[in-house]
């Protein structure tokens, strides 16, 4: 009787621990390659998504402006455009919502920059005119966050020629010469500099205004409707990774370059943003605000309901 129970109670505890892993919803993630989705890269290396009941799976991107179709043909369910991409999607008939943040400016990030190549006579936003400049998406957050700072030091944007290129192509790109200059974020940028085919021209983004989201996680408004559940449960697993970087930067970047596949010696250097997964609408209207200045917008649905 006693090995009787033992086998019965064992199988019911095996069928409970089967249960919750079957109950687990898969998602997977688009994501490009940067260090702003630390706290993401955290929350599934860590547990904190299974925790909370969700199977992430990341796929990587090579060009941010391609999340939103994937989003759309439902490759990916979750994304990580840019809020321009984003923005830009909403304002072309894509009815997608913004559900958590990932990193916001900051005036003590470094990591963001432009960086010509070695041997270009490139020491102020004016040296950009004229010059052919790599970015990680046409329309992306870094281009027009470049294009603002080259405007706010009286330099003319529209006279430099911008071509797409990715965050893992853009050390070989600019060393082939293809391009000037490329706009950058860590950990590219540090790999860039410490191989010595660039150098950092301007870190501009630290000579913009704080607390704007540097990229959103994003779905479609019928997913985050039908799932409303898990997307509670992948902010507060966000929410829980983003306390473990925090204090843990040193193991950060060893998972970061997991999903970016950069060699220890380069990751050493990578600058962590604080990460912020928690967002609000009114973060978003700044980046409407920006890219109307730059006749990027020209209307928007003033009815969207952006994060809901």
């Amino acid at each position: 009787m006693k090995r009787l129970l033992s086998s019965t109670l064992t199988l019911m505890l095996s069928c409970g621990f089967a249960t919750s892993v079957w109950a687990q919803t898969s998602i997977k993630l688009g994501y490009t390659g940067i260090a702003d989705f630390a706290a993401g890269f955290v929350a599934k290396d860590k547990g904190f998504f299974a925790k909370h009941g969700l199977d992430v799976d990341f796929v990587q991107i090579a060009i941010n402006s391609n999340i939103p179709a994937a989003l759309l043909s439902d490759s990916v369910q979750v994304g990580g455009p840019t809020p321009t991409v984003f923005l830009q999607a909403v304002a072309g008939g894509l009815d997608l919502v913004a559900i958590a943040g990932t990193t916001v400016t900051s005036k003590s990030i470094k990591g963001v920059g432009v960086v010509a190549k070695t041997g270009e006579p490139i020491k102020s936003a004016h040296d950009f005119e004229g010059k052919v400049v790599g970015v990680p998406g046409i329309g992306a957050s870094l281009q027009v966050l470049f294009r603002q700072w080259m405007k706010e030091k009286g330099a003319d944007a529209s006279k430099v020629r911008f071509v797409e290129v990715s965050f893992p192509t853009m050390n070989d790109v600019l060393k082939a010469g293809t391009v000037d200059a490329v706009v950058t974020a860590s950990p590219m940028m540090d790999q860039i500099i410490g191989t010595g085919t660039g150098y950092n021209v301007a870190s501009f983004l630290s000579e913009l205004p704080e607390g704007k989201p540097t990229m959103l996680y994003s779905t479609t408004r019928e997913w985050a409707v039908s799932h409303p559940t898990e997307v509670v449960a992948f902010r507060t697993a966000l929410a829980e990774a983003a306390s473990y970087v925090e204090s843990h930067q040193d193991e950060t970047r060893q998972i970061i370059g997991n999903y970016i596949k950069l060699p220890p010696a380069a990751l050493q250097h990578v600058e962590i943003a604080p990460p912020a997964p928690v967002l609000a609408a009114a973060q978003i209207y700044w980046w409407i605000q920006v890219m109307q200045g730059q006749n990027m917008l020209e209307t928007f649905p003033a009815d969207k309901e952006l994060v809901p």
